[in-house]
């Protein structure tokens, strides 16, 4: 491949590498929020007023060429209470469980999206890709099962229950906002959904932020990669679509359990690497092949 070429597929693919980079350190640095003493209401609340003064600025600096209809601004509202359900939950997981674990269970999203969309008639899945699925959930089991006695299930629990929120919010958007501009379905869905944070942590009177300079570090670190990995995904929509996007998020639990290593101090067995390795294997294969 010759130099201008390399270049070009760089430029392409960057954006998306960057947002699954900058995903996987918002993972790996939430825990050690959490370490440092803060909760999950405090970090979702904060993470979500910094992501929204930074996307209302974008927007100003790239306003949408077509606004949102009334339908498709009150559907996006509805979107960001389940994203509330999605954030809580997979910081939840990730507060109880190690990152890989959490992350690793989180990433069975794209496959409820798939079957449950060939399930409504929204969606096609071929024998290839239900042999996929079969092998990802399989590689879950491994995960999961490797030592359950160290596995506090509530964690694994609201992992999943952030997986199920996000197959409704993917379906639900394919299915009403197909045409829609996705930075402003973004928008809308993170006003109404830092909303409710806001309103949860004055009416709880919530504010437990980290009692470390690590932890505020790591605070600061997990809002500005969540809001990077935001906007650079949007690029990469742009770029090469939201298909091969998606691909290259596999990287995100990919990286969070590389980074846990040396950051936290998490390593998984041997069975648990091998579970992880052929769930991303047989995911990127259902994705390919649905």
């Amino acid at each position: 491949m010759n130099a201008p070429a390399a270049q070009s597929r760089l430029t392409a693919l960057g954006p998306g590498i960057i947002a699954a980079v900058s995903f996987a350190l918002a993972d790996v640095f939430s825990k050690l929020v959490f370490i440092a003493g803060s909760d999950v209401l405090t970090l979702s609340t904060f993470r979500s007023l910094f992501s929204l003064v930074v996307l209302f600025a974008w927007l100003q600096w790239r306003p949408p060429a077509v606004p949102h209809t009334p339908r498709q601004r009150w559907i996006s509202l509805g979107l960001g209470v389940v994203f509330t359900g999605i954030v809580f939950g997979l910081f939840k997981a990730i507060e109880l469980v190690e990152v890989p674990v959490a992350i690793l269970s989180y990433f069975v999203y794209p496959l409820f999206t798939g079957i449950v969309g060939a399930l409504i008639g929204i969606d096609k899945l071929s024998w290839r890709g239900a042999a996929a699925a079969i092998a990802a959930f399989l590689g879950l089991a491994l995960i999961v099962g490797a030592h359950p006695g160290e596995i506090a299930f509530a964690g694994l629990g609201f992992a999943i229950g952030a997986a199920v929120l996000r197959t409704a919010v993917l379906l639900i958007t394919r299915a009403t906002l197909r045409d829609a501009d996705a930075r402003l379905i973004t928008w809308y869905s993170i006003v109404s959904s830092t909303a409710i944070f806001v309103a949860i942590s004055l009416a709880t009177w919530n504010w437990n932020g980290p009692q470390t300079a690590l932890g505020w570090f790591s605070l600061i670190v997990v809002s500005i990669t969540v809001t990077i990995a935001v906007l650079t995904l949007f690029m990469s929509i742009e770029r090469i679509g939201p298909f091969r996007s998606a691909l290259l998020m596999n990287l995100e639990p990919l990286l969070a359990t590389i980074l846990s290593a040396p950051l936290l101090g998490e390593v998984i067995t041997p069975v648990q690497a091998l579970g992880g390795a052929i769930m991303l294997a047989a995911l990127v294969a259902f994705q390919l092949r649905r």
